[in-house]
């Protein structure tokens, strides 16, 4: 069954159909639009500002947006932009399929119109001929007419009969071609115009893809999609309190030492009393104790008016735990840039004996003043090293000695700087500091090491790894305590970042110590 077939008398009806399926193509073509300028809008909605407590959800929802994102331009340049170029294709076809349905239709009616046109003609000629032979038989019974007047009315009669006859032959003519035009255009004619059908069969299909293609485009990004909302569950799970309040402490503590009681001032002293052992505040030599208002603001920190602070160099103007911290962090910075700088100069005088051995390739002489400048920027960066080591090393001296004896309750090496990571070396250099700085002890307390527990939790026998990690940069473990690292060596982590930039690693052919652990791309087991 086909439409040039069946619906040979139902022209405008074929004409309502195709013009339909041409609208409800446009119609899906703009529902996919819409939907893409909805999916566009509701992946911008996800991308909002990343804070430090949302940073995994955030992720999670940025990878979610992306594709959200996926699926807009999927169906933008698979549907819309395809379906539109079909629709437009489709359009052309049809008109140039009615056009010539048209034409064939306006050349039908014409021959019809000239059918109707020589058949009226021969009517009238039949009836003109039948009148002129009536008139002439009239006047031929006649007596009274003359036979001038009856021979003209025969010949009359004998032209309009004449005329009649070659009306009937045109009318047959007419009438043979007229049938053969018709069956022309209904049974070759019409079937090729009403191709419609297939041109129709094919933008239903095409539109049944499209259909199919909404849905594949959000099925592609389904398994995705689980995973990202996955993700948001676990970040969900992984809030932990009493690691935030970890963190909050190490971020906010001072190093500062708790201040001790508040002593008794006594201002009886113009009074002339006698002095006497009782006498609170007033020592046994008779002389009022000096209490400088230094010391009481120093210590009463937390309670006093902060004034406002002078920001120096080496960030003295902070509480000591926070500028041991910032001090590490310009140390680090300035290592990396010292090996940045050191870098160039390799690279530099490489280029340099290149161009010495082919001189088409550069004049050697042109590298001169770079490399003279990045000779003076490791001088600079070097000695700039060497005075954030030193500040480094007060400042630790500074934290551990307002520690005090709280060293000896931590199972874990102290936060170790950048110059110098923590090792059993460091911690016995930081007893010496510390113990230097009190009054000599006791013999018992000489005879017993005042870090005898914290040595030997640091001496126990080597853990096994709790991770593995990647080296991202290269790193020359020159101070103690450090091992060095090549880029893209594989370590085995031994102890987490405490919160001090120090990682503890493990060298596949021995040998363990402390690297940045910015230095680290950390996988746990």
């Amino acid at each position: 069954m086909d439409w040039g077939t069946e619906l040979w008398d139902q022209f405008e009806v074929l004409e309502r159909h195709t013009q339909w399926g041409l609208d409800l193509l446009d119609r899906y073509v703009k529902f996919v639009k819409e939907r893409t300028e909805v999916e566009q809008a509701y992946a911008k909605q996800l991308r909002f500002s990343q804070q430090q407590s949302f940073v995994q959800i955030l992720q999670e929802v940025n990878d979610f947006a992306g594709q959200r994102e996926l699926v807009a331009e999927n169906l933008s340049v698979r549907v819309c932009l395809e379906l539109t170029k079909y629709s437009q294709e489709m359009k052309q076809e049809r008109k140039m399929h009615f056009q010539e349905g048209r034409r064939a239709q306006q050349q039908l009616e014409n021959g019809f119109k000239q059918l109707e046109n020589s058949k009226r003609k021969f009517e009238r000629d039949c009836r003109e001929a039948e009148k002129a032979a009536q008139t002439a038989e009239r006047l031929d019974q006649d007596i009274n007419a003359t036979k001038a007047d009856v021979e003209k009315a025969k010949q009359q009669a004998h032209l309009r009969s004449h005329m009649a006859e070659e009306s009937k032959n045109e009318y047959a003519a007419q009438l043979q071609r007229f049938n053969r035009d018709q069956a022309h255009f209904y049974f070759s004619q019409m079937p090729q115009i009403f191709d419609l059908q297939d041109m129709d069969e094919r933008r239903a299909t095409r539109l049944g893809a499209g259909y199919g293609l909404l849905s594949e485009a959000e099925l592609e990004v389904v398994p995705i999609i689980a995973k990202c909302l996955e993700g948001m569950k676990v970040a969900a799970n992984a809030v932990d309190p009493k690691n935030d309040s970890h963190v909050l402490i190490e971020l906010h503590k001072s190093g500062f030492a708790r201040p001790g009681d508040v002593e008794f001032e006594d201002f009886s002293q113009p009074m002339n009393r006698a002095p006497s052992d009782s006498s609170l505040g007033t020592p046994s030599d008779g002389r009022p104790e000096l209490r400088g208002p230094g010391r009481s603001r120093t210590k009463r920190w937390p309670f006093g008016k902060k004034n406002k602070t002078v920001v120096t160099e080496d960030f003295s103007h902070l509480p000591p735990e926070q500028q041991r911290k910032r001090l590490q962090q310009q140390l680090e910075e300035r290592s990396r840039e010292l090996q940045k700088e050191v870098d160039q100069r390799e690279a530099l005088k490489k280029m340099k004996d290149v161009y010495e051995k082919t001189p088409q390739m550069g004049d050697p002489a042109s590298l001169e003043p770079q490399i003279a400048e990045t000779l003076s920027n490791i001088e600079r960066l070097k000695l700039e090293v060497q005075k954030y080591e030193a500040w480094l090393a007060e400042a630790e001296s500074r934290v551990l000695s307002n520690r005090g004896d709280s060293l000896s309750r931590h199972a874990r090496p102290p936060d170790p700087p950048a110059s110098a990571p923590p090792d059993s070396s460091s911690n016995s250099a930081s007893q010496d500091t510390k113990e230097s700085s009190e009054e000599p002890p006791s013999e018992e307390s000489q005879d017993t090491p005042i870090y005898t527990e914290f040595d030997e939790d640091f001496e126990e026998e080597p853990t096994s790894p709790i991770g593995h990690c990647v080296a991202i940069y290269h790193f020359e473990g020159s101070s103690e305590g450090t091992i060095s690292m090549a880029e893209g060596e594989d370590l085995s982590l031994m102890e987490e970042d405490k919160g001090d930039g120090w990682t503890r690693v493990r060298r596949k052919e021995g040998g363990e110590g402390y690297v940045p652990t910015s230095y680290l791309r950390v996988t746990l087991n």
